[in-house]
């Protein structure tokens, strides 16, 4: 759901705002909204806080020839490059790279062919956080305990409650109910998975809430993005008494 609050100094917005309750968003139905920058677009999933500078996820594609003025990062950025290749002054960072900048990193994105990036702003809070550069097509799938499932970590930080990782789900993958304690984002990247409350396909963006379960299946196979635990981080806004 999806809501706008009123503020005296701007406006602030609300989608999929409210943390204790379950969301799913495919993006497929969604038209791109232009951002302040000439030649980005963007489909948010997530907002708490101002419309240009609140707690954010969202997909963005950069148009061949956009780019970004210098800027800053207040609570840091994670960006995960899905197709394409996005260049800063700092280097190029071609599909599969994924990138977090914590607080006090700056810098100017720019793409010469055009992109397409999952990004998520002010959710990269806390002192000492490292700015990190991970290419996921250099690392080696890791078995896991459910059998048809390989992962590959992308931050595990013990000071922090989250944890970031690629999942690879074999054709008929079906590993039974599972329980998130402290809530889940999913952003899938190729194939499509389904479970009681529905089918995700390519781009389909779904959280869970913190104790919230589901019994996922995977017919097709799937590739996915998968934080646990960053919830505890994010602001949330409460239901309506009318709700």
């Amino acid at each position: 759901m999806s809501s706008v609050i009123s503020d005296s100094r701007h406006a602030r917005s609300s989608i999929n705002g409210d943390m204790s309750v379950r969301a799913n968003v495919d993006t497929a139905t969604m038209a791109w909204q232009r951002s302040p920058t000439s030649k980005v677009w963007r489909k948010r999933l997530h907002l708490v806080g101002s419309a240009e500078a609140g707690q954010v996820t969202s997909l963005v594609r950069y148009e061949p020839g956009a780019e970004f003025p210098p800027h800053d990062h207040p609570n840091g950025e994670e960006i995960l490059v899905l197709t394409g290749v996005l260049w800063d002054e700092h280097g190029e960072w071609p599909a599969g790279t994924h990138l977090l900048h914590p607080e006090g990193f700056s810098h100017a994105p720019f793409s010469s062919a055009g992109c397409e990036l999952l990004v998520k702003l002010q959710q990269y809070s806390g002192a000492g956080r490292e700015r990190r550069v991970t290419h996921t097509e250099e690392m080696e799938w890791q078995i896991t305990a459910h059998e048809g499932i390989r992962t590959k970590i992308l931050c595990a930080d013990w000071n922090s409650p989250d944890e970031t990782q690629l999942e690879e789900w074999e054709p008929g993958t079906s590993p039974g109910s599972w329980s998130y304690r402290d809530g889940a984002e999913i952003f899938v990247l190729r194939g499509s998975f389904e479970d009681e409350h529905g089918l995700y396909e390519k781009y389909s963006w779904i959280r869970i809430p913190a104790g919230g379960s589901h019994a996922p299946l995977s017919r097709v196979g799937c590739r996915l993005y998968v934080k646990t635990g960053g919830l505890s981080d994010l602001k949330t806004v409460p239901p309506k008494a009318n709700d």
